[in-house]
């Protein structure tokens, strides 16, 4: 169950990252914020059924996924504050300079 709701709201965030109109995705977004992800759930979801015949390729199966969004969401951990860093302060230190 969580395999195919985790890729259920891949979709989801896949039609939001379309539709938002503030910032153009690049490849790294689709590939760390839809595709990295849908993969790892799928991965789960198919793992899942697999351990009803061959339960210890399974276990890596779910080892594999769990890696994949661990380091999936130490990369985006990681965007967001360097975004933050190097980007919203800088806007901050512009606007106290015209003050």
């Amino acid at each position: 169950m969580v395999g195919l709701s985790g890729a259920v709201y891949g979709v989801i965030v896949t039609r939001r990252l379309r539709v938002q109109t503030a910032y153009q995705p690049e490849f790294e977004d689709w590939l760390f914020h839809v595709l990295l992800p849908i993969a790892a759930y799928v991965m789960l979801a198919v793992s899942a059924y697999a351990a009803l015949s061959r339960l210890r390729e399974a276990l890596f199966g779910v080892g594999a996924a769990a890696m994949l969004l661990l380091f999936t969401g130490i990369h985006n951990c990681w965007d967001a504050v360097t975004y933050h860093v190097f980007v919203s302060k800088q806007g901050q230190r512009g606007d106290a300079r015209h003050r």
